[in-house]
């Protein structure tokens, strides 16, 4: 009775406090997703866009540095609660994306027997090292994004790909989404959005412009994205190119801007030209804009995009294809427009958030039915 009693108190005591600094209340809380990197992330992103989507349909909370407090949060003084189910009496669900939030949940759940489940969703499209398989089979349930990630997976797993955020991303709708708001040269754009290195194949987009653009007079290129001291040397490689060809005033590199999203509308025609990727989430966010898209075949391009419908696929780090893709876009502008229309009736049908957190929600369940 005593302890029933003392039980019931640190539940009021860790309310009460919750109440006042922002905290969720974690006894209606099923579900918690871990973001264990303070720097912005891909991962860190489909978490953001995600979580409030599905919290309309369950308890849901995030823990974790580097992320917006318009999120429901768990705090890191709350983390003892994990040791109490929540009022639904089933196990939380710790629903982990990268190796060391696996690991964190392996260790509340096997070390310090916390009554929890684990759910890993992998992006990766590649082998998994020694390690992450031995995390990966530790998991209860498994979500690849893709069905290439999935073919790296050699356990059973769920195929359940990204959506995005069409509230965000949105076709053109008042004079600052046009082109001509932004002030630069050309009757017409095309984008590469992104970090500026090697890997996200900025210098294949660049030498396709080089290559194209004298040809197009009416068509601006612009690159936005952040160039980190790693790869501050690339990036000034381009700008030397870019000079050399005498393009200085069509090839911006314009760093980091406020708002990505209003560029995606800008644009006619976006390019995707990672040498690899994870999940990759920009084509997503060009079509759910109206916008065609030229994409590698690097992460989930090729499942995104539709070639001939909603944009054209090519070999990640052909150069030479990337630049034949693109160049009937820049030629006739109406096909760029048709795609870029078809792309988006594709996303409000396949991609939207709604689908995803529907798809995670199964699979929730399914570890659930597991007891």
């Amino acid at each position: 009775m005593a302890a029933a009693v003392s039980d019931q108190a640190v539940m009021t005591q860790s309310n009460s406090r919750a109440a006042t600094s922002g905290a969720v209340d974690m006894a209606h809380i099923d579900v918690v997703a871990p973001n264990l990197k303070k720097r912005l992330s891909g991962v860190t992103s489909t978490i953001v866009q995600l979580v409030p989507v599905q919290s309309r349909d369950i308890g849901i909370a995030v823990v974790g540095p580097g992320l917006p407090d318009s999120l429901p949060r768990m705090r890191w003084w709350q983390l003892p609660l994990l040791f109490r189910r929540p009022a639904s009496k089933r196990p939380r669900i710790w629903h982990a994306r990268r190796n060391t939030e696996m690991a964190a949940g392996i260790v509340l759940r096997h070390l310090l027997r916390a009554p929890i489940r684990l759910v890993f969703t992998s992006a990766a499209q590649r082998d998994h090292k020694p390690f992450t398989k031995w995390l990966i089979r530790r998991m209860d349930g498994v979500i690849a994004t893709s069905r290439l990630s999935g073919g790296f997976l050699e356990v059973p797993h769920t195929v359940v790909m990204h959506g995005v955020d069409l509230e965000k991303f949105h076709p053109a709708r008042e004079p600052d989404d046009e082109f001509t708001a932004a002030g630069l040269p050309g009757k017409f754009a095309i984008g590469c959005f992104g970090r500026v290195r090697h890997s996200k194949g900025t210098d294949l987009f660049v030498d396709a412009m080089i290559a194209l653009l004298p040809a197009h007079p009416e068509w601006t290129a612009v690159i936005t994205g952040r160039v980190t001291a790693e790869h501050k040397g690339f990036a000034d490689e381009l700008r030397q190119r870019i000079d050399a060809a005498g393009l200085s005033d069509r090839i911006l590199l314009l760093g980091e801007v406020d708002d990505v999203a209003v560029w995606y509308r800008r644009v006619s025609l976006y390019v995707a030209p990672s040498r690899n990727e994870g999940f990759g989430l920009t084509p997503l966010e060009a079509m759910a804009s109206r916008t065609a898209v030229v994409a590698s075949d690097a992460g989930s391009y090729s499942e995104i995009v539709t070639p001939g419908r909603t944009g054209a696929v090519v070999a990640a780090g052909d150069g030479a294809a990337l630049r034949e893709a693109i160049r009937p876009y820049l030629g006739d502008p109406v096909l760029a427009d048709a795609h870029g229309a078809a792309g988006l009736e594709d996303v409000a049908h396949r991609f939207r958030l709604e689908n995803e957190a529907a798809g995670l929600r199964k699979v929730y369940e399914l570890v659930w039915a597991k007891g």
